[in-house]
């Protein structure tokens, strides 16, 4: 099980797409010892992964002594950092802590693509500076990268810099216009795009030594069974399931992209929330309406909850409209 805890709202980057919208620390978020207290819950409830996100985790000044604790209560802490921020010290002291791995953002192998999607001149050469001091201090990493219109040309060539980079793995993400990413939902891939590039993506997994995974683009799994490719992923979207996040200030929510509270760790153990949330509960149940109700590949796939809702009026068993399968459209190939 994972649980992604948003560390800070603070972030040196502005990125157009933030789900967050992150940009400075707010007075609410959670201190040193509400979140030891809040990992002590993470622990007891059975999580094994713990991804430290943000914003910009490494602008947390605890960062290192939290990862320790984590790492000390049986988790495995793992990051989501832009990675602009590491350097060697920075590298070493994060595996000195306990750092399992760093997912490190990369949006374009054209710098100025990259830095113009991230907001900060420069910020390419930064990351790619973060990248290097990884691999010097042996601290494993993996490659993040949004797709939108302007860049799904790039995808597949990401993943084969990221395997010649040293990366275990690239992992892809496909946008929920939550945050900022509102603001750039006319670039989001439409439905039949959404599913060629899933074929090339899955197809480019086979050729590369890296673990390949689509994200918050569940119909990944059905698309790999129809085309014969093996992936160790046995389900798509795990919101509420094997997943959940907490943000900033200790909300709890089935997923990064999902407004619906589970509840906050500052008045309920986190361990209680998990077990106990109606949100919770209710996704739980996969009582799916719609198309993906219906469908044969529900059991793996489940469509995004995030999406569902978003297009749902709030509804989170409703349907997956991103699904060229479920909307009767051509489809894996």
């Amino acid at each position: 099980m994972i649980v992604s805890w948003m560390t800070t709202n603070r972030c040196n980057l502005r990125c157009e797409h933030c789900y967050q919208d992150a940009a400075e620390r707010t007075d609410r978020e959670l201190s040193t010892a509400e979140a030891k207290e809040m990992i002590d819950g993470i622990a007891r409830a059975g999580f094994r992964v713990m991804i430290f996100s943000g914003g910009e985790p490494l602008m947390r000044p605890d960062i290192y002594e939290l990862v320790s604790y984590a790492a000390g209560r049986g988790l495995r802490p793992v990051f989501g950092t832009n990675g602009t921020l590491i350097t060697d010290a920075v590298a070493a002291k994060l595996k000195e802590a306990g750092a399992a791995a760093m997912g490190i953002s990369v949006d374009s192998l054209d710098r100025d693509r990259h830095d113009q999607f991230r907001g900060l001149p420069g910020a390419f050469d930064r990351t790619m500076a973060g990248i290097e001091a990884c691999r010097r201090a042996g601290l494993p990493f993996q490659i993040h990268t949004t797709v939108l219109q302007w860049n799904r040309d790039e995808v597949c060539e990401i993943t084969r810099e990221a395997e010649r980079l040293g990366a275990r793995a690239h992992y892809i993400f496909f946008l929920i216009p939550v945050g900022r990413g509102v603001n750039v939902q006319p670039e989001a891939l439409d439905v039949v795009a959404n599913e060629d590039l899933l074929c090339q993506i899955m197809h480019t997994s086979t050729e590369v030594s890296i673990e390949v995974k689509p994200t918050c683009a569940p119909q990944f799994t059905r698309v790999a069974k129809q085309l014969g490719v093996e992936t160790r992923f046995s389900r798509g979207c795990l919101a509420g399931l094997t997943y959940c996040v907490v943000g900033s200030e200790g909300i709890v929510r089935p997923c990064a992209y999902m407004v619906d509270e589970a509840g906050d760790v500052r008045e309920q153990p986190f361990d209680e929330i998990w077990a106990s949330s109606p949100i919770f509960k209710r996704l739980r149940t996969r009582a799916y309406s719609g198309a993906c109700g219906s469908c044969e590949f529900a059991e793996g796939c489940g469509g995004c909850r995030a999406r569902a809702a978003y297009y749902h009026q709030g509804d989170v068993m409703a349907q997956d409209d991103y699904c060229a399968h479920g909307m009767g459209l051509a489809c894996a190939s």
